[in-house]
């Protein structure tokens, strides 16, 4: 047997999922058996109000391979992805949904990808489901912005948990975990997995507010990959343009006094406006240059403290 086949985890959040317990836990060992799987499973139970920890581990009935990891309240998928690493010491995370909606036969394809020795593997969703559009727009977006060599971001996935180290997810950026370790040089590869119909329940993603938080996420994440270690490259450039903006006013404003004898007091407030903004800007990038300074002297700090 691989090392890959015992040195894993499958965290798997769940959140209300009570009627598929006994479907969830019974098809994991099945495939746990088949493949003589000798991983954990870390279930994340993130502030059910359905007794879906009990009923998982009734259905699980003393199988030693299995973990309840409890949050007091629903903190998210991000939270629960944090908890299920701080509490193994395994090197490779299984990302798996609980709705069931991918196989768990999808488990060791994935054991498979990670011992060719990718970082990230993550899963390409094959089938209708509700979300499509948006999340294909969603992900069009990330790759075209960030050209991440997957197509589908939001999915099942695997991957080292020394990747998860080096990258501080703040809320709902599970989402942005695969731009982000890109974006450190980790290598990523995907595969299609089948997609079936939820068993039961509902989806905890929908609305339309989701889509307004998942657009500022994707602006937040690309002005800290792209500006977060230069930010004087953003304000200093936009200040130097007020500048030199309220410079060229400032003499269309002489010219019209001098040449023409008109005096334009709108264009003298303006030229004091442009000057103003843009100093502050320029400013405001020289204290940002220093914050980047000392946030890039922490994480090297806290790399090595992790070592």
């Amino acid at each position: 047997m691989s090392e890959v086949r015992s040195d894993f985890a499958v965290v798997i959040p769940a959140y209300n999922e009570a009627p598929v317990a006994q479907d969830l836990v019974r098809e994991l060992r099945q495939t746990f058996r088949a493949h003589d799987l000798r991983g954990e499973v870390l279930v994340v139970d993130d502030g059910s109000d359905d007794g879906t920890a009990e009923a998982i581990l009734e259905a699980a009935d003393g199988w030693e391979a299995l973990r309840i990891l409890p949050h007091g309240m629903n903190r998210g998928k991000t939270e629960a992805m944090m908890t299920a690493a701080r509490a193994t010491d395994r090197s490779i995370l299984v990302l798996f949904d609980a709705d069931l909606q991918h196989s768990t036969e999808e488990i060791p394809r994935f054991l498979d990808a990670m011992e060719e020795g990718w970082d990230i593997v993550c899963g390409r969703k094959v089938g209708a489901y509700g979300k499509q559009a948006v999340s294909s727009v969603y992900n069009r977006l990330s790759r075209r912005i960030f050209r991440v060599p997957a197509s589908d971001l939001n999915s099942m996935k695997a991957f080292r948990r020394a990747v998860l180290d080096e990258i501080h997810l703040r809320h709902d950026w599970h989402r942005f975990f695969v731009v982000l370790a890109h974006a450190r040089g980790h290598t990523v590869t995907e595969i299609d997995i089948e997609l079936h119909p939820r068993r039961a329940g509902e989806s905890k993603y929908t609305g339309p507010w989701r889509v307004v938080v998942g657009l500022m996420d994707l602006f937040s994440v690309w002005f800290l990959l792209i500006f977060s270690r230069k930010p004087l490259l953003l304000f200093g450039t936009l200040g130097v343009a007020l500048i030199v903006l309220g410079l060229v006013v400032g003499g269309v404003a002489l010219w019209f006094r001098f040449v023409h004898g008109m005096g334009f007091r709108p264009l003298l407030t303006l030229v004091l406006l442009l000057e103003t903004v843009g100093v502050t800007l320029f400013g405001f990038g020289l204290l940002a240059e220093m914050v980047a300074q000392l946030r890039q002297e922490v994480e090297a700090l806290r790399r090595r403290n992790t070592r």
